[in-house]
This record gives C-alpha cells, sequence and structure tokens, in this order.
C-alpha cells in the first residue's frame, strides 16, 4: 500500500512541472500552426509553439496526460483515496470519485460550445450567492458541457465535485438533504443536471442560491425545460443567477463544431448538435441522424423538446398559474397539438409570403428564367413555361391558405397564439425582428426562427404537397422533382435572408440597430444603423453565387436611397451577401455569406 502511495505522490509531483492544456491547431494564412491551449482562472488561453521547442511540448503534454491517466487508475484502486462521501447513503443519484472520471471517457477529443467559458469563469470564479442556469432545447450541448467542466478541473477540484442527474421522483427536499451532506463533506462543486425535471423546482430554486451557493458552492443547475429556468429567474432565481443559453448555435459555432461549411448544410440541418454527436467528419452519417432530417423527425423534436418543455414547465410553476389562456387547451389534452399548429402556421406563412413575393410574376418568379438557361442539358427545361403557372401558383397558395384556415378554426384564439408565442420566444426559438417602412411610422411585425433546419423541414413537407395536387400530377416525375426543387431554392434564398438578418442582430453592438426595410414596391433586406454616426449600411442577400446587375437594383436606385437616408441618415456602403466570392463591383462590395457568418463576433 505504501508503494502505491508513493507512487501517487511521485506522479503528482511529475505532474506539476510539465505544461498544462492540450495541442489545438489554427489556420494562420492557409496553414496550420499548433497552439498549446488551457484554462486559467475561468479563461481559455493559448500560446503559439515555436517550432524549435514543438517536438519538446508536443511530447511533455503526451507525457502528462499518460501520467494522469495512471494517476487516475491508481486512487481509483487505492482505498486511502476512496471518497468519505461513497460511504454516505443519498437520497438522489449522486455520482463522486471515479464515477466522475468516468464520465469524462469519450469526450477528450469534442469541441466545445462558444459558451463553454462562460460557464469555465463562473466555476473558477471568486464570486458566490449565485448559481449558474445552463438551458436551452434538447441537443444542445448541455450535458456534454457538464462533462467538459469535469473534465477540465484539476485534481484537486474534481476531489469536491459532484455530478447528481436528477429525476422525476425526486424532490427538493431530498435534494436539499443530499446537498447538506455534501456540504458538511466539503464538496464544494455541484453540477445538477435534469433538474427541472424535479415538480418542485421552480417555486422552491431559491433553496440552491439563498442557502448552498452562499455557503461557498458553486452549483451548476442544467435542464431542458427552459421555460422552468426562464420562469424561476423572474421568481425564485431574480438577480441570484448566471445564465448561459444554449438554444441559438449560430453558423460560424455549428460550421466550428460539426465541420460543416456550407450555408445549404445549416439550413436543412442546422439548430441542434445531434449530427456531430457521432462522427464529425462523415456527412452521411451527419445527415442521416440530423435532429430535423425530415418533416417525422422534425415533428418528433418539437413535440419532445418544444411541446412537452412548455407543458411541464407550465404544469410545475405556482400550481398551474401560467396556464392563463391555454388552460382550456391543456384541459382537453389538445395544447401539444396547438403549439404544434403555431409554429406550423408560422412557416405556413412564411412560405406564403415567399410564393406571394417571388412567384406572382408571369413564369414563377426566376425559377422558370434558371432552368431554360441550365447549361447541363439533363436539367434544362422549359417545363414552367408549358405548365398553367397562374392556375398552379393559386393552388399551392390556396393550399397553404386551407391549411392555416384549419389551424385556425379548431378553437385557437388570439390570446392562446400570443402566448404560445410568448414563450416560444423565452425559449429563445423565435426572435422578434421588426420591419421598418420609408416612413416615420410604427414598425412591421417580423419573426424570426432560431433553428433554422425545422423551418426548412416543414416548408420542405408544404412544398412537396404540391404533388398531390392533380395539374402537377399530370406532369412526370423529374419534371415534379424538378420544380420542387426550384421552388425550394427559393425558400433557401428567404431563409438565408433571415438567418444574415438573425444572427447579424444578435452579434451587434449597442449601439447599432439591424432590420430589415421596405418600400412601395422595393426593400433592403438588411440595413444596420449606427446611433453614433447616424449613418446605415444597406444590404441585398442573394442565394445565388453569381454576380447579376439585377441584384443591385435597389441599392441603385434613387428613391430608395433617398427615402433611406431621409430616415437613418447617410449610406456608408452597400453591400449583396451572397454564395459567391467576395470582391467589389462598380462601388457594391460583394461579401461571400459564408465568411460573413463566421465573421460574426
Amino acid at each position: 500500500m505504501k508503494k502505491q502511495l508513493d507512487r501517487i505522490q511521485e506522479l503528482e509531483n511529475l505532474i506539476s512541472k510539465l505544461p498544462q492544456g492540450s495541442i489545438t491547431y489554427k489556420t494562420i494564412h492557409g496553414k496550420k500552426q499548433p497552439y498549446l491551449q488551457w484554462t486559467e482562472k475561468g479563461k481559455t488561453k493559448s500560446r503559439y509553439i515555436k517550432i524549435a521547442e514543438r517536438d519538446t511540448v508536443m511530447a511533455q503534454v503526451s507525457l502528462r496526460r499518460s501520467l494522469q491517466e495512471e494517476l487516475k487508475t491508481l486512487k481509483a484502486e487505492s482505498p486511502s483515496f476512496v471518497p468519505r462521501a461513497a460511504r454516505v447513503s443519498f437520497e438522489t443519484n449522486v455520482v463522486i470519485g471515479r464515477g466522475l472520471y468516468a464520465m469524462t471517457e469519450g469526450i477528450r477529443d469534442w469541441e466545445k460550445r462558444d459558451c463553454f467559458e462562460q460557464l469555465q469563469k463562473y466555476i473558477n470564479g471568486s464570486g458566490y450567492d449565485r448559481v449558474c442556469l445552463l438551458y436551452g432545447l434538447r441537443r444542445t450541448g448541455k450535458t456534454t458541457m457538464l462533462r467538459q467542466a469535469l473534465l477540465e478541473m484539476s485534481d484537486e477540484q474534481i476531489g469536491k465535485a459532484v455530478y447528481i442527474k436528477a429525476r422525476s421522483m425526486d424532490t427538493m427536499a431530498a435534494m436539499n438533504r443530499d446537498l447538506k451532506k455534501l456540504q458538511e463533506l466539503g464538496y464544494k462543486y455541484i453540477f445538477i443536471d435534469e433538474v427541472t425535471l424535479m415538480s418542485d423546482f421552480i417555486d422552491s430554486a431559491a433553496l440552491f442560491s439563498d442557502i448552498y451557493a452562499a455557503m461557498g458552492m458553486k452549483i451548476v443547475l442544467s435542464g431542458t425545460d427552459s421555460l422552468g429556468f426562464w420562469f424561476t429567474l423572474r421568481q425564485e432565481l431574480y438577480d441570484r443567477a448566471v445564465t448561459i443559453h444554449t438554444t441559438f448555435i449560430p453558423f460560424r459555432e455549428h460550421s466550428r463544431l460539426l465541420v460543416i461549411d456550407s450555408i445549404d448544410e445549416y439550413i436543412r440541418y442546422g439548430g441542434t448538435l445531434r449530427a456531430g454527436e457521432l462522427a464529425f467528419d462523415d456527412a452521411d452519417v451527419n445527415a442521416e441522424d440530423a435532429s430535423f432530417r425530415d418533416n417525422e423527425t422534425t415533428r418528433r423534436y418539437i413535440d419532445t423538446a418544444i411541446c412537452e418543455n412548455i407543458q411541464h414547465s407550465l404544469d410545475c410553476c405556482k400550481d398551474g398559474r401560467y396556464y392563463r389562456h391555454l388552460h382550456s387547451l391543456y384541459d382537453v389534452g389538445e395544447l401539444t397539438n396547438a403549439i404544434n399548429r403555431v409554429i406550423e402556421d408560422m412557416t405556413h406563412r412564411f412560405v406564403l409570403r415567399t410564393f406571394t413575393k417571388r412567384f406572382k410574376s408571369h413564369d414563377l418568379g426566376s425559377a422558370a428564367q434558371l432552368l431554360r438557361k441550365e447549361t447541363d442539358p439533363m436539367r434544362k427545361s422549359d417545363i414552367l413555361d408549358r405548365v398553367n403557372t397562374e392556375d398552379i401558383t393559386k393552388r399551392l397558395m390556396e393550399l397553404l391558405d386551407i391549411r392555416n384556415q384549419e389551424n385556425l378554426s379548431i378553437g385557437i384564439t388570439k390570446a392562446h397564439i400570443a402566448e404560445i408565442k410568448e414563450y416560444l420566444m423565452a425559449l429563445d426559438l423565435i426572435v422578434e425582428s421588426p420591419v421598418e417602412t420609408s416612413v416615420a411610422d410604427e414598425p412591421l411585425e417580423g419573426i424570426l426562427f432560431a433553428q433554422p433546419g425545422m423551418r426548412y423541414c416543414q416548408a420542405q413537407a408544404l412544398v412537396y404537397s404540391l404533388r398531390n395536387d392533380p395539374v402537377f400530377a399530370e406532369l412526370s416525375e423529374a419534371e415534379r422533382n424538378m420544380v420542387c426543387e426550384r421552388i425550394l431554392e427559393e425558400v433557401r434564398g428567404r431563409m438565408m435572408e433571415e438567418i444574415v438578418l438573425l444572427e447579424t442582430t444578435k452579434a451587434i453592438d449597442k449601439n447599432h440597430r439591424v432590420f430589415k426595410m421596405t418600400f412601395a414596391g422595393a426593400e433592403f433586406d438588411m440595413v444596420i444603423f449606427s446611433d453614433k454616426t447616424n449613418s446605415c449600411e444597406c444590404y441585398e442577400i442573394k442565394h445565388s453565387d453569381q454576380i447579376v446587375e439585377h441584384q443591385t437594383r435597389y441599392l441603385t436606385d434613387a428613391e430608395c436611397l433617398k427615402a433611406t437616408e431621409r430616415r437613418f441618415g447617410p449610406i456608408t456602403g452597400k453591400f449583396v451577401i451572397y454564395r459567391g466570392k467576395s470582391c467589389d463591383v462598380n462601388g457594391i462590395h460583394y461579401l461571400n455569406v459564408e465568411a460573413y457568418l463566421k465573421g460574426l463576433a
């Protein structure tokens, strides 16, 4: 036994002399360069590894990791290192000691969310009296972040760390008794996952901040019922919590985590990290395992991640007081269906606006032109010139409108819709984005979706419903596929506009405003206004990868420019964001959309 303890001490001394952290690579001027990256006082730090020291540093990092593995094994096997807490009876699912080490296996090489640094800052910070709330919709990386936080801990810290997986059968009374035991045993870092499963959590959450955080514990609470946390922040944990939201995953982060650099792939599958949990570099696996692979998986996600989230939180808060007008739907078992229909209705209206805007010209917008101009003879077609486009457009719009009417004819009132939208905003699923007009009037309502994959799959299902239309049934299968794909290209174009608008809105500082601006028969897809300089920049957002003069018709329209400057000051830049290469043409700055989104801080 003494020999084992001596080896443990020897390993700890050796490890303390080796560099901390891991090797990461950054692309500098097109070349991958190695950096040593580590965490210090809650902040991620890194330094460039010079060529002369690379072999030495890399060998030391590798040695430190192997020594840490040996140390972990020895501590787990040594009776002297069995935590006292392992001999204490707990009522909740408490994990300590070797169990924590086991939780970190398999995630060592996983990339971290951008918000991980906020979690590190809380854990290693000096402040007390506050808890940390880590919340967001399912499959956005919450539990993984907890495991990564354990992985980043020093041996001393992890010796004082506890992971608790809450269950629906647990109560706050039982949790209180276990926390009291852990506090007496000297445990300082408490990670409680799925805490919102406890039915009395919302009404009793102040226990964590007022008692245990105040006594020096660092408590991280995680859960999928984001609305429950939203309620606690307005009641029990008001001004006593650090919040970390995980629902919104911007393109740049989604691209980094899943190694997907295409805006179209983000539109199809973006919004969650499910695809990346299996294989970051396997596109087929990613597509097959995506949360928004098809309409069925999308509906399942909405049911489980959103509808159940809202319903469970409302059920657990103040004896259901916050159901408000939604109680009538809940009483007859229609609340889940109503939430689904409101989400679908917003997608229906989005697609309908796309058709109205793009397809009310004589040839279904640009789709017919694109098909005629195809250089590939297999794709070239004049099908949209031969069909009755007016009839097809009318039937499609009627189809969508009928569905909308169905949604509103089952007893869903305006009050229901308003309250459901309020809760969807609390979940970070939708974001208000008012649309300005050329006159100083009240802005028009605008709503953006934070999970593009979900909206695209719903839009795709609507478009493919065209196949059941009797007019379309007369076309060949190849022609139907071609028409549906061209229409979906238009939908992706509108979605790209929304993504750029949303991500710019979230990234911009408080001295700027971002909005869409409309005129009589024209619009700027995005305007960025500076309060400081009383000036603005105007943007067109195009899904095309080609430079076409028609793209800048509003940016060069004298009336549009004059009306914009009258309200928002001098125009300091005119831009087109598109899928081609960045360049300047006749005073217009063309920006590649992937590069633009990755450049947003």
